[in-house]
This record gives C-alpha cells, structure tokens and sequence, in this order.
C-alpha cells in the first residue's frame, strides 16, 4: 500500500514537499514514481527513482524544479518541489512497481496511492 501526504495550498513561487510511505513487499526492490492530474487533464508523469541505484527521470516541466529521492530505512520517498507555478495544481499519486526500471508510462506501474491535492495559488 501507498499512502501519500503533504499536500496543501501555497503561493506561486513557494515549496512543498510531498511524501509517500509505503507497506508490504520489499520496499528497496521497488522503483517508485509521482504521476498528477489536474481538473480536466489527462493524468501525466512527474518523476520516479529506480530501485537499486537512486536514478531518478523527471518530466521536463519540472526539470530543475522538482527532486524525487528515497528513504529506503524509513520506506518512503519524497517529491521536493520547488517554485511551483499555478499549472502545477493537481492531485499527485505516488506509484510503484517491482524492479529497477523505471518509465514515464502510467501503464508500467501497478501499484497506486490514493493522491494528494496540492493547489498553487497566483
């Protein structure tokens, strides 16, 4: 199971950091991912982090923007998100699937988080 949280309102140009804690299975053998939805809008990657090494993919909207890392210990991974902009509004889903790769595909995870909403205020 996944469990987002850290969602919330904030203004443009402001931080937040999204977390997804994660039970049952070996977590380290996972590659995680964030995907979004905003209202109307197909839902789209954001990042993922592979399994073994900690490589991450990000979507070029959030390149330099947005970090994606892991907390194998604690398992749980972060999204870091640095000046958001209001098109950044959306629920975002943390994902996972089992094994080192990783994809910007929706289809390729299996596992998905109930979301959690953050809204960028301009």
């Amino acid at each position: 199971q996944l469990q987002a949280s850290g969602g919330g309102l904030v203004q443009a140009g402001g931080s937040l950091r999204l977390s997804c804690a994660a039970s049952g299975g070996t977590f380290s053998s996972y590659s995680m991912g964030w995907f979004r939805q905003a209202p109307g809008k197909e839902r789209e990657f954001v990042a993922a982090i592979r399994s073994s090494t900690g490589w991450a993919l990000y979507a070029d909207y959030v390149k330099g923007r947005f970090t994606i890392s892991r907390d194998n210990a604690k398992n749980t991974i972060y999204l870091q998100m640095n000046s958001l902009k209001p098109e950044d509004t959306a629920v975002y889903y943390c994902v996972s699937r089992w094994g080192t790769a990783i994809s910007d595909n929706r289809q390729a995870y299996n596992h998905w988080g109930q979301g959690t909403l953050v809204t960028v205020s301009s």
